[in-house]
């Protein structure tokens, strides 16, 4: 891939190379969905590819992913290839992430054809998105924070190591990583948002630490971040439940057995 781009700098695709590269963004190459569009599977100049595909009114999320990712480089961080524009859509273009979101290894993978992953891999995963964390807190300048730190948002490679992706909601600090800043609302995902950040709206690192633990109880657990449960008198009625306030310690090594058996 790198002989083919220059990914110190995104390269412009025209928006008939992206249809050609989608087939017209066929059905059969989506391979995600989020709250900020589709993602499909693509061929662009020989190399396989993730498209994103935005509406026009996604804006700010699409220019904030631009920005940021063609200034930060890890190899712990999804990297940006290109970007595109056409057809009332914006189009953001990454390098293709083989064995998909670490949400699909971990919650019934068996079911979406995936053997439950070794607790090798689960460690090294576990560095991995620590590690690409670590960089955008610590060694950049200005600092950065994710703000939607969650499983289906770390992609595995052909060999399992993990990239952070999906980074429309970050938040930047021109002076430190450890000051904290007014969010105007909350954002992020249920399941993985600090109590502080909840309770105060300000945003720090630790909100990021905070959601990289909850990834961690996934890893261990193998169980989703925010179940959903029909209450035993009203089958109608459903309640969710965090995984954070539901695992006890003495629990963990019942839910380590589950998560190798299925």
């Amino acid at each position: 891939m790198a002989s083919s781009f220059n990914l110190d700098k995104a390269t412009v695709f025209s928006y008939i190379e992206v249809c050609d590269a989608t087939c017209n963004f066929s059905m059969s190459l989506k391979i995600g969905q989020g709250s900020y569009g589709s993602v499909y599977l693509g061929k662009l100049r020989g190399i396989d590819v993730a498209i994103k595909q935005m509406k026009e009114t996604k804006s700010k999320e699409f220019f904030s992913e631009l920005h940021i990712l063609s200034r930060v480089h890890h190899t712990n961080l999804i990297k940006l290839i290109g970007y595109a524009g056409g057809g009332d859509s914006l189009f953001l273009v990454y390098e293709f992430a083989q064995n998909g979101a670490l949400s699909h290894h971990l919650h019934r993978p068996t079911a979406r054809g995936y053997k439950p992953l070794e607790w090798t891999t689960r460690l090294q995963i576990a560095l991995d998105a620590a590690r690409g964390l670590e960089y955008i807190h610590e060694h950049t300048k200005p600092y950065y924070v994710h703000r939607d730190v969650k499983t289906s948002n770390i992609l595995l490679d052909s060999n399992f190591r993990a990239k952070i992706a999906d980074f429309g909601l970050v938040k930047l600090f021109e002076h430190s990583p450890n000051s904290a800043a007014a969010a105007s609302r909350i954002v992020g995902t249920f399941g993985y948002l600090a109590p502080e950040y909840i309770r105060d709206g300000c945003v720090t690192t630790k909100s990021d630490v905070y959601a990289y633990g909850v990834v961690l109880m996934e890893l261990l657990t193998g169980q989703p971040a925010l179940s959903r449960d029909a209450n035993p008198g009203n089958d109608q009625y459903i309640e969710h439940r965090s995984l954070v306030e539901y695992v006890s310690p003495h629990q963990i090594p019942m839910f380590c057995r589950i998560a190798t058996r299925y």
